[in-house]
């Protein structure tokens, strides 16, 4: 996969709770810290509107991403964010450095397909429960997929997807699955509608009854 995201970063001397709040309100940029590889750990600061507008594309979260450091460019993959519990801004980002040769795990997100057509929302009338929003793979930097789809067309009521009815793309595996069947985790259900089997079983009930005298 290319790189299509670049940021650019400083070196931040300045260290401690103190300094990131100021940072945060006086100089409007994010505290944030590039560690892994064998370099150590380095603190930085973002520019908060740069880092903003790369969160609005999805694709941010799962490509391989260019931090240009004081002219000095690294690979990494946004780890973790922090945000604010009531504003939901930004306040940390952590970035992981990448060697194109070394597998890495990273969460990348699901696009569940056709869900307006799906076969037991549409004709059975039921509801689609979503389990889980990502899954985490294990693979290349190179090979990270941007998302997973999973096909909810013909999916019926009652029936449950599981990490192991997804295909995955070549080079890339379940983090969960390597770990056993028992880590088959569920992804989607459709669920039958409150009180629809009893209700179907209601009428035939009646016709029976009804046909018989």
């Amino acid at each position: 996969m290319s790189d299509q995201f670049e940021l650019y970063a400083e070196v931040r001397e300045d260290l401690g709770k103190g300094a990131s709040r100021r940072l945060r309100r006086l100089a409007d940029q994010v505290p944030a810290i590039i560690y892994g590889g064998e370099k150590a750990p380095q603190p930085l600061t973002i520019i908060r509107k740069d880092l903003e507008k790369s969160l609005e594309n999805e694709a941010f979260f799962s490509h391989v991403l260019l931090l240009n450091i004081g002219g000095k460019k690294e690979k990494v993959i946004l780890k973790d964010l922090q945000r604010h519990p009531a504003r939901n801004s930004v306040t940390h980002a952590d970035f992981l450095r990448v060697n194109e040769n070394v597998a890495i795990k990273v969460h990348v997100p699901i696009h569940f397909l056709n869900e307006q057509t799906c076969h037991g929302v549409k004709v059975q009338g039921g509801m689609i429960q979503h389990q889980a929003n990502d899954i985490e793979v294990l693979c290349l930097p190179t090979d990270i997929p941007e998302f997973i789809a999973v096909d909810m067309a013909d999916v019926k009521t009652g029936d449950i997807i599981h990490l192991s009815d997804i295909a995955l793309p070549a080079g890339v595996v379940s983090v969960a699955l390597s770990l056993g069947e028992d880590h088959d985790l569920a992804i989607a259900s459709v669920v039958a509608p409150k009180g629809g089997s009893d209700s179907e079983g209601s009428s035939e009930d009646s016709s029976s009854d009804s046909s018989e005298g």
